[in-house]
């Protein structure tokens, strides 16, 4: 075992990937302690430890939900999403033609990057809903332009996890969205 790990870090390539692929790790480890500003963090903290259930959920977010950081959504959005349109796939003709052609995979991964975006848009607000109905007071102040501020800065950073699942991808050492799952 000793002998692989050795042999993987004196390729100079895959050393080099696999450094990169642990720096945008840490990059989403750090985006997901960036609280969302307007939050009183005790109550919030309060909250969750004492609803089991959203305790769970945010052992699945990684943690960011606890802090409701601009990162709270995780990449949710995109694999509901991506789940969408390989239901539709199925059941559409045109679609699954389009994922038989050459670059159709490619077209079919646009649209799924573009659904995003309105998923990830709803399900903020949602989860903004959620959280502004507890008992304990969260939000500072949920006038409606921090509420459409907020939708919008969990929206990026959606996209930003999305576009740092695809950057590890590229470098072919994994799933970059599973490895942030």
């Amino acid at each position: 075992m000793f002998n692989k790990l050795l042999k993987i870090w004196k390729d100079k390539d895959l050393r080099n990937k696999i450094l990169f692929v642990l720096v945008m790790l840490a990059i989403f480890r750090i985006a997901a302690h960036i609280p969302m500003p307007g939050i009183d963090a005790e109550n919030l903290k309060r909250f969750f430890n004492s609803n089991q259930i959203l305790g769970l959920v945010n052992v699945f977010s990684g943690g960011a939900m606890a802090t409701f950081s601009i990162v709270a959504l995780g990449i949710a959005p995109y694999i509901t999403s991506s789940i969408i349109f390989q239901l539709l796939t199925m059941i559409i003709p045109k679609l699954e033609a389009l994922s038989k052609e050459e670059g159709g995979k490619q077209k079919i991964n646009q649209y799924t990057r573009f659904v995003t975006v309105p998923l990830a848009f709803i399900q903020s607000y949602g989860m903004i809903n959620l959280l502004s109905r507890s008992s304990t007071q969260i939000f500072l102040d949920l006038s409606p332009f921090n509420i459409v501020s907020m939708m919008i800065t969990m929206t990026a950073g959606t996209v930003f996890l999305m576009w740092i699942g695809e950057l590890i991808s590229e470098k072919k050492v994994g799933n970059g969205i599973s490895l942030l799952i």
